[in-house]
């Protein structure tokens, strides 16, 4: 018997393949020329960034390359983690198109942003293959502090920044990236009571604004989270939980699913007493709300693991454990799994691997140029 194709109406096909998972979607574009000029377009990308389910997945940067890893906790086969894909970044530069060594990336709604080593600055959808240069106005510098973000009319921006110096009061020398005009946008000079230190220059992203832990000199005061509004373009101190007086703040984070500003906090009188934190609302003013998620007492952990300053860790609510990389750039353990009362050590099926960042990705069709 011959085969009939049906030829469906656009606006239901539209309609169905914007409720596929980003990952699927992709696979689908080399089975139909005409799927593949829609799923191109900017305003199917915008319409299934509304529908399509979100598949969590955790970015992993190791030795200077980008992976994309699928860590489903309560199947992890003898404590070992699979990576699922790499992201490939070659070099325009190089005539034998080596990849490019990846110092740092930065996270938003699908869109990474990387700095080099070299100081070049790509940003990329990996799961569409997009890639662009983000060319400098004069030059791009080592210790630079870069944000990735949204205007509330869902346009794409990245801040740079150039802290002069680490004391009070700081000049802080920044300016705006537009994909728009394919420019920056030299915002000025700026005298701050606060600066970020290094250990911490890497902000979290979340609902298109960016945050990071900073200080002052009055050191006795401890961190506190500062965030930048793209839509204002301005800074904001956000309030934060807890007591004050007892206890300190030490690393900031995000939640795998629902992305959410998580934060770290120390007592000072009990100092194996780690709390987390999750922002249940941060209004541009900085207003906050907050509600604890999870206590270890690092007492009570059969296996030794140390909370640093500034480390890197996401939060699982569903099974509401924190994933950590190694303590600082370099850790005989590859990740490890903490809850309430357990630490598991996962390793990576190359033994020599090191992971030196954990983030959440979420696989996304939108366009660099165009946004949502």
């Amino acid at each position: 018997m011959k085969k009939r194709n049906i030829d469906l109406p656009e606006d239901l096909v539209v309609e169905i393949l914007s409720r596929i998972p980003a990952v699927s979607l992709v696979r689908l574009r080399t089975t139909s020329k005409r799927w593949n000029v829609l799923i191109k377009e900017w305003r199917f990308a915008k319409k299934h960034y509304a529908n399509a389910p979100r598949h969590s997945l955790i970015i992993m940067l190791i030795a200077f390359r980008v992976y994309l890893v699928s860590v489903v906790l309560h199947e992890i086969n003898n404590n070992k983690v699979k990576v699922i894909s790499q992201f490939s970044l070659k070099d325009p530069l190089s005539d034998s198109l080596e990849e490019v060594d990846i110092c740092k990336v930065f996270h938003c709604d699908g869109l990474l942003l990387c700095t080099t080593v070299d100081n070049r600055l790509v940003v990329s959808n990996p799961c569409s293959c997009e890639i662009k240069w983000i060319q400098p106005r004069n030059s791009y510098k080592k210790f630079d502090i870069y944000a990735f973000g949204k205007s509330s009319c869902n346009k794409y921006k990245i801040l740079r920044m150039d802290q002069f110096d680490y004391t009070s009061p700081v000049l802080l020398d920044y300016e705006i990236y537009d994909f728009n005009s394919n420019s920056w946008r030299v915002i000025g000079k700026i005298i701050r009571e606060w600066f970020i230190p290094r250990c911490t220059d890497r902000g979290m992203s979340v609902n298109g604004n960016t945050y990071w832990l900073a200080s002052t000199n009055d050191f006795t005061s401890g961190h506190f989270v500062l965030g930048f509004d793209f839509s204002t373009e301005s800074f904001a101190r956000v309030s934060l939980p807890g007591d004050h007086f007892s206890d300190r703040i030490f690393a900031l984070s995000v939640t795998r699913e629902d992305p959410k500003i998580c934060i770290a906090t120390r007592s000072i009188i009990q100092e194996l007493h780690i709390d987390v934190w999750i922002a249940t609302t941060i209004e541009s003013t900085g207003a906050s709300s907050w509600r604890k998620f999870l206590s270890v007492d690092l007492a009570n952990l059969y296996k030794p693991f140390c909370f640093a300053r500034g480390m890197n860790f996401l939060v699982d609510q569903k099974n509401k454990v924190l994933v950590c990389r190694g303590k600082y750039w370099v850790s005989d353990v590859f990740l490890h799994v903490v809850g309430e009362d357990k630490c598991i050590q996962v390793d990576h099926h190359d033994a020599e691997s090191r992971c030196s960042l954990v983030d959440n990705y979420v696989p996304t069709l939108v366009q660099i140029q165009q946004g949502l």
